[in-house]
């Protein structure tokens, strides 16, 4: 039973952040922030029961290729999703992430077999049902077929592929296999974001015809990600995998040829639920960005992006911005659809903006949609006196809307319920709800913004382009 204590995410104290600064040639402070986190919620995990599968319920035989922090996350949802069974754990820097998650897993009383090799691990773990990727970006093409081809069914995290040749050679190779493919944009997933786009966009049709997105995903700055000597990886192993350093590595996302920069890491998952939610892929795209902070020695993409996307959707035109900045964390990462009947404000955060609605004034009442639970009792936001603040509006200025909110909250971690998705998929008791086509086609939007930047023009997308 959850203690007084049980109140969420703790909030780092001054003294920890001293404590954390001490470590940043190591691990620097992004490291250590996530990793105290990642304790904190694995400790929470560990004190309440272990998940009970049903007998009747098929055991899942799965292997973890990659175990960095990426790869964590996942193990840490997937061990609060019964009825799997570690049986091995792959990644090159065996010295220390490859040690920490079969040291993780063995305390959930699993015995995964650990490997450096991933082609070792195929050869060798006959039994294995599934593979969980969640290599550097560069590794996703060859991994994910391989795995493919040796008769196993695949979640790979997002993006797809840095190359679109990559992320088509995967469809590819799903299809010949007949093996499921999952990528992970978890967001498809989430109920929140089902709840808006089924109920909210579909059936209500709340916010009536969109004409304009934007959104933004922003983080303060970090220090590189290190590593102490004592735990580095030989430098012939890197470049057998290609890497030429442990700061490249380490930091791959930053690498042209290894990662795709933030527009890729950070804004594929928005952009992702753009054409979603719009039910369109975009038609044209701008875009603007360059590497305003960092130092270029070592951090080859854009710190700052900014792109405007144009789409034709079913209802008519309309444009969506997108901002991507790593200098500065105000106001987070959000999604804003607005309407000419209201406006949804939506993010993957339980803390911030994790579901806001404003109706026009001039829009049909909500009321039906209150009273079926679909959207909450609106928060009136009551317009302030003269009086109080001895200021004078304009005649013109419009009122604000009253406040609704979307009443579905994530109380699992983020994810969860897209990892829950792909294992029912396994079982042939649902579908994905991000296979590899539908991945396909945001990485062919998502990929194009660095091309526009280089471009410095509008570039055009073929319709064609979206289909293999």
């Amino acid at each position: 039973m959850a203690g007084e204590n049980d109140k969420g995410p703790k909030r780092l104290d001054r003294r920890e952040v001293l404590r954390g600064l001490s470590t940043v040639p190591a691990l620097g402070l992004f490291g250590y922030a996530w990793n105290k986190q990642r304790r904190h919620q694995q400790a929470r995990a560990e004190s309440a029961a272990a998940p009970v599968a049903p007998a009747d319920l098929q055991v899942i035989n799965i292997a973890l290729l990659g175990a960095g922090a990426q790869g964590q996350v996942l193990t840490d949802a997937m061990l609060r999703i019964p009825g799997l069974r570690f049986r091995a754990v792959c990644d090159i820097w065996t010295e220390y992430n490859q040690r920490r998650v079969v040291n993780t897993l063995k305390r959930y009383k699993h015995e995964p077999n650990a490997y450096e090799d991933y082609r070792e691990m195929l050869d060798k773990e006959k039994e294995l049902d599934a593979v969980l990727i969640a290599t550097p970006d560069f590794w996703h093409e060859r991994h994910t077929i391989d795995c493919l081809r040796a008769g196993k069914h695949v979640y790979c995290e997002k993006e797809m592929s840095n190359t679109l040749q990559g992320a088509r050679n995967m469809v590819a190779a799903a299809r010949e296999t007949g093996k499921l493919l999952q990528i992970g944009h978890q967001r498809r997933s989430n109920p929140r974001y089902l709840h808006c786009y089924d109920k909210l966009l579909g059936e209500a049709k709340l916010l009536g015809r969109i004409v304009t997105v934007n959104g933004q995903w922003n983080r303060a700055v970090t220090p590189d990600l290190g590593a102490p000597d004592r735990y580095a990886v030989p430098v012939d192993r890197l470049k057998k995998y290609g890497f030429k350093d442990m700061h490249q590595f380490r930091n791959w996302r930053w690498y042209k040829g290894l990662g795709g920069g933030p527009i890729v890491d950070l804004g594929s998952h928005q952009i992702d639920i753009y054409s979603w939610f719009l039910a369109a892929n975009p038609s044209h795209v701008t875009a603007s960005g360059g590497l305003l902070y960092y130092d270029p020695k070592n951090h080859e993409w854009y710190d700052t992006v900014m792109a405007v996307y144009d789409y034709e959707t079913p209802q008519g035109p309309a444009k969506a911005y997108y901002q991507t900045q790593t200098t500065n964390g105000s106001q987070g990462y959000f999604e804003n659809f607005m309407g000419d009947q209201g406006t949804l404000i939506l993010s993957e955060s339980e803390l911030n903006y994790a579901g806001q609605l404003y109706r026009d004034p001039n829009a049909p009442a909500w009321d039906e949609w209150i009273q079926k639970g679909y959207i909450s009792v609106p928060q009136v936001q009551e317009k302030p006196a003269a009086s109080d603040s001895g200021t004078i509006a304009d005649v013109r200025e419009s009122v604000a809307p009253d406040r609704h909110t979307v009443p579905v909250a994530l109380r699992d971690p983020y994810h969860q319920p897209h990892l829950q998705n792909f294992f029912d998929a396994v079982r042939g008791k649902a579908k994905l709800n991000c296979p590899s086509e539908v991945a396909y086609e945001t990485a062919v939007a998502v990929l194009k913004v660095n091309e526009a930047i280089e471009a410095k023009t509008r570039l055009s997308f073929n319709a064609a382009e979206f289909k293999i």
